[in-house]
């Protein structure tokens, strides 16, 4: 028996009740995932616009990483030169898609904390 211990006598539960702080931990969760799911949605809908060659190629890309709309000014366009066109195309693309994604992760950071990748929320999209 431990120092301080009688027969018979249980041990102090110092946690307060694991179950009870484990019920409580899983309901903080799933409402944290409730809400990341509900701020996907919402960011689903979002659009964000980015150029590229000093807005020679306007691209549009919406939070499903769906290009919405494409611009390319005429003066870009030239038959001798298409790999030009193509790079810029390229260049305003990713950067659409850069920019979406730090979106989602600060929108998901704001909820999470900055907790990351934990239990499974990476499946979520984020």
């Amino acid at each position: 028996m431990g120092k301080g211990m009688r027969a018979g006598k249980k041990p102090k539960v110092r946690n307060g009740g694991g179950a009870k702080d484990m019920q409580k931990q899983l309901k903080q969760l799933q409402a944290m995932q409730a809400e990341m799911e509900a701020k996907q949605a919402e960011l689903q809908k979002k659009e964000l616009t980015t150029t590229a060659g000093g807005g020679a190629v306007e691209v549009t890309i919406n939070g499903k990483k769906e290009i919405t709309k494409l611009i390319i000014d005429k003066d870009v366009v030239d038959p001798d030169d298409v790999e030009m066109l193509q790079d810029l195309v390229t260049a305003a693309v990713n950067e659409a898609i850069r920019q979406i994604e730090e979106l989602e992760e600060s929108e998901m950071n704001s909820i999470t904390g900055g907790l990351g990748d934990m239990g499974g929320f990476g499946g979520l999209g984020f």
